[in-house]
């Protein structure tokens, strides 16, 4: 089921001022896949969420849930937001703590006066499929943050919508629940094959669970694409940033052929794979990954893009060590594997593929 946004603009009026929340978004979700909306704080990806949730209303523009307007300020369409057939699972869980597992689960089919008979089927095999069978007579405040987690998603499912909405809800999970929880998740609806729309402010959550990920920022999509176009060839500065971090090189290109860039910068020539013709003379901003880097024994081991540095500091991140390495007049942040031993001081020679080398046309 896709979800088709125009134009849409949401502001917030405060007593002396308005933020613009959304400013003219318009995007298209794929069905049956997950997109995930990735910005920092107050970007305005909660504020689409809850308008496509229809616990906003926009100030324009239209909203569309498969084959229903659900919203359209030209048309004066709305469509109250248990009428949509979403499902949403909220940052703080939202289940009540008063009922059972059972209880929270049946809650929806509850309201909707579904036969007790079908409602008990149907409660058992969500709850099967989220790994909660048996734990039906639990009371709610006996779970852990991932059960409690998962009882959300079952409530969220069991109504079978048409799309799910997740509201950061893994921000409460302490780090070694919360990789646990995003690996289920994504399994959980790869295998249903339901539509969903994910928020959160964490790239790692956003690279590792969508199938494609929109880059917020001051109510607007910046950039969007699958998770590994995005991370190896993002074209707007702010998203090569956020979602991974790099070296950023202001440069000057050289030369330009055969799908090969030569960019004068700080660090010396770098040689970087592109296949837009870029004038000589044409001023750039090339970026680097701080894993991209290689430590060589011998200069002649690459033909191109090798450079001298010297360790200025390294700190030992468990599955890498974090480097600050001084080549030229750049400093760069380098991440090598723990089999590679340098020490602060220590000169190293450092190669970085072309393909890894990636360009940024300064407007």
């Amino acid at each position: 089921m896709e979800i088709n946004i125009s134009g849409l603009s949401k502001a917030f009026h405060l007593k002396d001022s308005q933020v613009q929340a959304l400013n003219n978004v318009s995007l298209t979700t794929p069905a049956n896949q997950i997109l995930t909306l990735l910005g920092p704080s107050g970007c305005g990806k909660t504020t689409l969420l809850r308008c496509i949730a229809g616990l906003e209303v926009p100030d324009s523009g239209e909203i569309r849930i498969g084959d229903t307007t659900v919203f359209s300020s030209t048309n004066n369409a709305f469509v109250p937001p248990n009428k949509r057939g979403i499902g949403m699972v909220f940052q703080s869980y939202a289940i009540w703590p008063h009922m059972t597992v059972f209880d929270n689960v049946a809650y929806p089919l509850q309201v909707q006066k579904r036969p007790k008979k079908e409602i008990r089927e149907r409660v058992r095999k969500t709850l099967s499929l989220v790994q909660l069978e048996g734990f039906e007579h639990r009371p709610a405040t006996k779970l852990s943050g991932g059960q409690q987690q998962r009882v959300a998603l079952a409530r969220a499912l069991i109504a079978e919508p048409k799309v799910v909405l997740f509201d950061e809800p893994l921000s409460n999970l302490d780090a070694k629940l919360r990789e646990q929880t995003r690996r289920e998740l994504r399994n959980f609806l790869s295998e249903l094959g339901i539509s969903a729309v994910y928020v959160t402010h964490d790239r790692i959550e956003a690279l590792t669970i969508s199938d494609v990920v929109a880059v917020m920022k001051d109510g607007q999509i910046i950039e969007m694409g699958k998770p590994k176009e995005l991370y190896f060839g993002a074209k707007d500065k702010f998203v090569v940033d956020f979602i991974g971090g790099a070296n950023f090189l202001e440069g000057e290109v050289v030369e330009s052929a055969e799908g090969l860039v030569h960019v004068r910068s700080p660090m010396g020539t770098i040689t970087c794979a592109e296949d837009t013709q870029l004038e000589a003379g044409t001023s750039v901003t090339v970026y680097i990954r701080p894993e991209a880097f290689e430590v060589l024994g011998d200069a002649s081991e690459r033909s191109c893009n090798v450079f001298r540095g010297t360790v200025e500091r390294v700190l030992f991140a468990g599955e890498s060590y974090e480097s600050d390495i001084r080549v030229g007049d750049a400093l760069l942040s380098v991440r090598l594997l723990p089999s590679v031993n340098v020490a602060e001081g220590e000169e190293i020679i450092l190669h970085a593929a072309p393909s890894r080398c990636r360009i940024l046309v300064d407007l």
